[in-house]
Formats: C-alpha cells, structure tokens, sequence
C-alpha cells in the first residue's frame, strides 16, 4: 500500500478524471479498503479539495467546483498540452489575457522536468497556430524573462538585432510587453546605458546572474508607451459595437480577431483592438448585420467616412430605373 501522501495524490488525480467515481471502484484502484478511502477523501477536503459524497447504490465521490481553485495534478500529457495552450495564449492578442497567461505558463513551466520542457518547446516550433499571429517564442525564454522581470534580477542573454549577428547583452528586465503579433522586453541595458526594447523572437539563452537591481524610473508612462515609441507603432484603439446578428454568425466572422459576447437575442457585443480602424470597419461589412458604434468615437467618424465614400463611389440612381 502506497504511503497516504502519496496516495492522496494519486486519489486526487483519479477524481479530476472523472465526474463521479463509486467507492467501490474507487477503492479497489487505490487498493485500500472503504473506511481508508473516506479516511483520505477527508483529507483533502482539509486541503481545500470540495470533494462530494453520495449515498446509496449509486453512492460515490466526485470533484466540485470550489469557491477558490486548488492545485491540480496534471500528467505528463496534460501538462504540455497545458503549456503550449498558455504559450499561445500568451501571443494570441486577446486583450487582458496576455500577462495573465504568461503568469500561468511561468508556473506550469517552472516546475516541468527538462524533458518536458523539451517537448513543450518542439510542438510549439512545429505547430502553425491561429491564435499567435506573430513569430513564436519559445516557453523557455518567455518564461525565463517573466521571472527575471518579476525577481527584479539582471539578466544575460544573446540578442540578433536586425541584420546582425547575435551579441551578448546584460540588462536590467523591466516589463514585457505583447504589441502587434509580437513580444518584446523592456529593460535598461547596462551595455548602451540606455532604456531599449528587445524582440523576444530575436533573444536567445537568457540567464539570470543573480544580481538584484533597484529599479529605474522609466522614461515613458507605461512599458506598452515605450514600446510604441521605441518601434515606431501607432497606439491601438479598442472598438466596442453592438451588432444585430446572432453571435454564432458574428464569430464567424470575426474569429480570433475580436471577442464576440451575447447581449440579448439575436444580438451580441464584438470588442476589438487594432492600431488600424479600417480592420474593425471590414469585419462590421463582412458581418452583414445592422449595428451600433459603442466606442470609440474616432470609430464612428470613420465608419461615417467610409459609407459617404462608398455613397459617391455608387452614384445616383438613375430614374428611370424601377426600383
């Protein structure tokens, strides 16, 4: 018989499978008898795990949802299918999901063996994935630099700048940054003294050196500010419409470009962020579908510019044409 630590684990990896186990089947799995079996389900309900008892001939155990997430306990397979998800999560534009997927693929990664994190980073490479528009970053570096940024510890890395061999750099991590299909690092790069922004896709074998820092002030409002200012990128708009269509319609068209949100029947509500508002104005005419400007008003001035436009390019119509 497995030691109850370890039996718990394994108890709790069975009930994450499953909706509903019966005691029995359950019980004979673990090798234990019944009365252990409710022994170590106590157990985890003292760590958190809302773990459910039924009686009777159906009688059995099945995990809850909860009010707080528990630690779960993922597999092998589970665990680079859980990376990768989070990898192009990471890069998939979504507004508002970037850095907290970052956060959730540094803490998957952190704890994977080497050579999971070797089969991480190989489905990545070879996989063309919808979701990350931009080139791929490896989890590894991704996550290596997350961390840095988040110890506030320097870190060395070899960089290619375009047309250019890579060169080793040193510099104090910052913020990293998903603009434009692309991640980048901000940080002070102890090299050129000065701030610099650096393409994640062009940085290779970042190592922390252990030395903590005390941060700079930045010479921008924000980290996203620098970046824009640093690449010559235009700010992005956020358009917000309400669109009289379902929203299975409007997600198909839309895509990955946008999220699309239910808001009554035959109605939903499509956000997108693009640094261009001639995009968000293309995918309202794909749609088909009457609909209303939200935000910004920049959007609805150019949606006013674009119908005169298309107003003079058809005409009059003639009127000796019956209607």
């Amino acid at each position: 018989m497995a030691n109850t630590s370890s039996r718990a684990l394994r108890l709790l990896s069975l009930l994450q499978t499953h909706r509903h186990w019966p005691g029995a089947e359950l019980a004979s799995r673990l090798e234990v008898s019944e009365r252990t079996l409710r022994r170590d389900v106590d157990r985890l309900r003292d760590l958190g795990y809302p773990v459910r008892a039924t009686r009777g001939t159906d009688g059995g155990y099945q995990l809850a949802p909860g009010a707080v997430l528990p630690p779960l306990v993922l597999d092998d397979e589970e665990a680079v299918a859980l990376a990768v998800g989070m990898g192009d999560a990471a890069q998939s534009g979504i507004a508002g999901i970037e850095d907290a997927a970052v956060r959730a693929l540094t803490k998957v990664v952190q704890v994977l063996p080497p050579r999971l994190r070797a089969r991480v980073d190989a489905v990545r490479a070879m996989t063309v994935s919808p979701a990350a528009a931009g080139p791929i970053v490896a989890a590894g570096v991704l996550t290596a630099v997350a961390q840095a940024c988040r110890d506030e510890e320097r870190l060395r890395f070899a960089y290619a700048a375009r047309g250019a061999a890579p060169a080793e750099r040193e510099a104090e991590p910052h913020r990293l940054v998903a603009q434009g299909g692309r991640w980048y690092l901000v940080a002070y790069d102890l090299t050129r003294h000065d701030w610099r922004s650096f393409r994640l896709d062009r940085l290779s074998n970042p190592r922390p050196t252990g030395a903590r820092f005390r941060p700079r002030e930045l010479p921008a409002p924000d980290a996203a500010a620098f970046v824009r200012t640093s690449t010559g990128a235009p700010a992005a708009h956020t358009v917000r419409v309400l669109v009289h269509a379902p929203e299975a319609r409007v997600r198909q068209v839309v895509g990955q470009w946008g999220t699309v949100e239910p808001a009554g029947e035959n109605r939903c509500r499509v956000t997108m962020t693009s640094t261009s508002l001639d995009w968000p104005a293309q995918a309202m005419g794909n749609v088909g579908a009457e609909f209303e400007v939200l935000a910004p008003p920049e959007f609805t001035e150019h949606v006013r510019e674009w119908g005169a436009r298309f107003s003079r390019a058809g005409g009059a119509m003639p009127t000796d044409v019956a209607p």
